[in-house]
């Protein structure tokens, strides 16, 4: 191990906090907090590329967690009159958002996960965060279902990797429905302006909301500034966007790109193919930061049974069961002739 390359307890605002560091690149993870990856920076080039508090706004992400960092939804979105059916039982979730009558986000994105382990070595930087959601937990008595899941975030040369397992350890099939609610910083480049930047997401198809934003399994046309988000990139503040699309990987590969224009530099965010959707927010084009969220299920999934299962990623984790998948954050500059 080297001074460059250090996972150490510390504290953000007050906040108890595991700060990684490895090499250029630093994070900071939130274990009290919902388990946040509330920052990701790159300290050679100066870049910070997630929406982070300071010292003024730090008890606004402790009020609003949900729009800072990497925040863990489970399960995500919307569920209307917070109705969530699954195997012919109705559960009854809390109405956390009045102005649609619905509930909103879950649970485990304001809970305090454990921390399991922490380290660093020549290969990375590392902290792993568990839920054990059994009875006694504040979830179980919405959603009684036994499961363990493990978030881990760890840095290494090819930036911000991040690992999610979910293990099934009842007797039925759980709903393995979640996302991440990702507040990219626009911009990230120091002394840049939000007009320097393009946005590329593999959308598909935008899904229709209602207005109590809830799916109705129907589609809209793309826009021709959604058609240039998904192929050569696009203002991140051309509207305002609290949009629902299908995921539609290309090259194999499920991902948004954020090209600031005057340096070249990129951050990809490369999710995975597991997920079946996105939603993008960008908080009424504020011009500060936006939402590029993986999303496995549409919203409001578990209350359309008359939809295909596979299609609006209604998602089922059996007994005894596992599932994995990983993302990641990194920065492509382009390459500098060397003198």
């Amino acid at each position: 191990m080297t001074q460059q390359h250090t996972a150490i307890g510390d504290l953000y605002y007050g906040i108890p906090a595991i700060r990684l560091k490895f090499g250029r690149y630093e994070a900071v993870a939130l274990p009290g907090n919902g388990a946040n990856l509330i920052s990701f920076r790159d300290n050679e080039a100066g870049y910070s590329f997630l929406r982070e508090p300071d010292a003024e706004s730090i008890e606004a992400f402790k009020q609003s967690p949900s729009v800072y960092g990497i925040p863990f939804l489970f399960p995500p979105n919307r569920y209307e009159d917070g109705k969530f059916l699954w195997n012919g039982v109705t559960y009854e979730l809390p109405i956390n958002e009045e102005a649609t009558h619905n509930h909103l986000h879950g649970f485990l994105h304001t809970v305090r996960w454990e921390v399991e382990d922490y380290g660093s070595g020549e290969q990375g930087s590392y902290v792993v965060m568990n839920q054990h959601v059994r009875e006694g937990h504040p979830m179980f008595r919405y959603l009684p279902f036994t499961f363990t899941m493990k978030l881990t975030y760890s840095l290494d040369e090819f930036g911000l990797h991040q690992r999610y397992v979910i293990h099934n350890e009842g007797d039925q099939p759980i709903p393995n429905l979640f996302a991440f609610h990702t507040a990219i910083r626009v911009p990230f480049v120091p002394d840049s302006s939000p007009e320097d930047y393009k946005i590329k997401v593999t959308i598909g198809e935008r899904r229709e909301l209602t207005d109590r934003l809830l799916a109705t399994g129907q589609f809209q046309p793309l826009s021709p500034e959604e058609e240039l988000m998904k192929t050569t990139g696009v203002s991140p503040y051309f509207a305002s966007m609290d949009n629902h699309y299908t995921a539609a990987p290309q090259n194999g590969r499920n991902y948004m790109e954020l090209t600031h224009s005057k340096t070249g530099a990129t951050l990809v965010y490369d999710v995975g193919t597991a997920y079946k959707h996105w939603m993008i927010w960008n908080n009424k084009a504020n011009k500060e930061f936006i939402c590029p969220e993986p999303q496995m299920n549409m919203i409001n999934a578990p209350n359309r049974p008359d939809l295909p299962a596979e299609d609006i990623g209604l998602i089922a984790l059996a007994p005894g069961h596992i599932f994995e998948t990983t993302s990641r954050l990194y920065c492509v500059t382009p390459n500098k002739t060397k003198s």
